[in-house]
């Protein structure tokens, strides 16, 4: 297998990785305010139910951590695997569970799981999709993680009527029809040609290379492609990339910079304010309308709707601008919200308010999912030096989890004791946002992973390259130093 059919496969892998997030994302949501599943729990209050929706995100962020010390080592695909194989675990601990205890202690195994699933499937999407359409490839494994949301709680609402624990204990279990075949998939894919690389198998890395482009290990497009990886890989190498230690060094391609950047916007995804929204839409939709489970499917639907407009845009218009339109758009439509949200509470009647409101939660969500959601993934993956990249994705996909949790875990108790407000205070977060992203991210459109290492650092010439072709020009001046440097050496060991 090889061309476009390896890398459709390798798509899928990661595809389901990315469906199988939105679903366990979405799950909970659509049963959790259901008879069958409060009285199996006894009726938590809104603290315990907030702990055992959260908790889930304390074993990502666990699971993410993990993923930090040993995912380089095992490789792309052994990291899914585990993941899977952890999750699988946990899923049928969920769906069998009949305690507080042993819900929240399963949510957890299956939380470690979807760590290491979550911080690897993005990274191995970016190391095989061609440059050109990275953006678009993301964007793909995106719409099918809000098609994964608009599943669960579309099967949630099916199973309203029915009575008995089955109503919440098969949605729980259906996230097996998803861990099932991307445990078969990873012994079909092959393994990222970075990785390989970057770990001292260059020839497998050409020939995984060759396997992806459909080409003979000899094409010059082939060897191209593997000279400038292995110039990466040399160049990284030689200032000591690949450490903890060089996590949080300030070297010649900025490191330290890289990372933060992309932590800082796995954190200002979450803290934003969108799993508030997705795991308690039913309980934000009860305040205006009847039919909470109902809305809150048709409103999944239109985000996987949505999802598929950044398909055209995020390769054209680019990242930055995506973030900073749709971002101040957001801010506007929490502030809107929490003036809507106070006519509501002062009158259950205001149907218009109810409107406006149910309105303004559906133009939040296409915004979100067109201008922070595709590029929230692909970024981190895009901005973190090679042999980083494992580290760091995990470090930030673990900051994205640890945010998660307290956003998850604070919301229904928010609700209860602030109402309206607390759509105030995401306004004002997410206008924060603008700034840093302003001045300090970044546009990776069109560039090659490897080039990106040259937009941080300071090249030859003292400028910072500001187009494609300044960047590939850079990048011959670096593996022709590296080339010499390395002929001065041979040179010396002769003398």
């Amino acid at each position: 297998m090889g061309g476009q059919s390896l890398l459709y496969i390798t798509t899928l892998l990661t595809a389901l990785g990315f469906m199988l997030i939105g679903y366990d994302n979405g799950v909970m949501g659509g049963v959790i305010n259901n008879p069958p599943f409060q009285d199996t729990f006894k009726h938590p209050g809104s603290g315990l139910l907030g702990t055992i929706v959260a908790i889930y995100e304390i074993g990502c962020f666990v699971g993410s951590l993990i993923t930090a010390v040993v995912g380089e080592p095992l490789g792309r695909r052994k990291s899914i695997g585990l993941g899977a194989i952890l999750m699988l675990g946990g899923a049928a601990g969920q769906a069998a569970s009949s305690t507080r205890g042993a819900i929240i202690g399963t949510r957890v195994l299956s939380g470690i799981g979807m760590g290491f699933i979550n911080s690897t499937v993005p990274v191995l999407q970016s190391e095989v999709s061609p440059k050109a359409t990275r953006g678009r490839f993301v964007c793909f494994q995106l719409s099918l993680l809000n098609a994964g949301i608009m599943l669960a709680y579309w099967v949630g609402y099916g199973f309203t009527p029915m009575t008995g624990s089955k109503a919440w204990r098969i949605p729980v279990a259906l996230q097996c029809i998803f861990i099932v075949p991307i445990l078969a998939l990873v012994f079909v894919v092959p393994e990222s040609p970075r990785w390989l690389a970057a770990h001292g198998r260059s020839e497998e890395s050409l020939n995984v290379l060759a396997r992806l482009q459909g080409k003979n290990v000899s094409h010059p497009d082939v060897l191209a492609q593997h000279s400038e990886i292995c110039a990466a890989v040399e160049l990284e190498r030689a200032i000591g990339s690949g450490t903890w230690k060089d996590l949080m060094k300030e070297d010649e391609i900025k490191s330290r910079k890289r990372l933060l950047i992309a932590c800082s916007i796995q954190f200002f995804q979450q803290i934003g304010g969108i799993n508030a929204l997705i795991y308690y839409a039913g309980t934000f939709l009860a305040l205006v309308t009847t039919s909470p489970a109902l809305v809150s499917g048709a409103l999944f639907t239109w985000f996987f709707v949505a999802s598929f407009i950044p398909w055209f845009l995020i390769d054209s218009a680019g990242r930055r601008f995506l973030l900073l339109s749709c971002i101040s758009a957001m801010a506007a439509c929490f502030a809107v919200e929490a003036g809507l949200v106070w006519k509501i509470t002062a009158d259950p009647s205001d149907s218009a308010a109810g409107r406006g409101a149910t309105a303004v939660l559906f133009l939040y969500m296409a915004l979100f999912t067109i201008g922070f959601q595709a590029v929230v993934w692909v970024y981190p993956s895009e901005i973190l030096p090679l042999r980083l990249r494992q580290k760091g994705s995990a470090i930030s996909t673990a900051c994205n989890w640890i945010t998660n949790y307290a956003i998850v875990q604070m919301t229904p108790a928010a609700l209860d004791n602030i109402g309206y407000k607390f759509y105030i205070i995401f306004a004002v977060i997410n206008a924060a946002f603008l700034p840093p992203i302003y001045f300090f991210y970044p546009e990776t459109k069109g560039l090659s992973l490897e080039a990106v290492d040259l937009l941080f650092s300071m090249p030859h010439n003292g400028h910072r390259p500001a187009t494609l072709q300044e960047l590939n020009a850079d990048l011959t001046v670096v593996e022709a130093k590296s080339a010499a440097q390395d002929e001065q050496e041979k040179t010396k060991s002769v003398e």
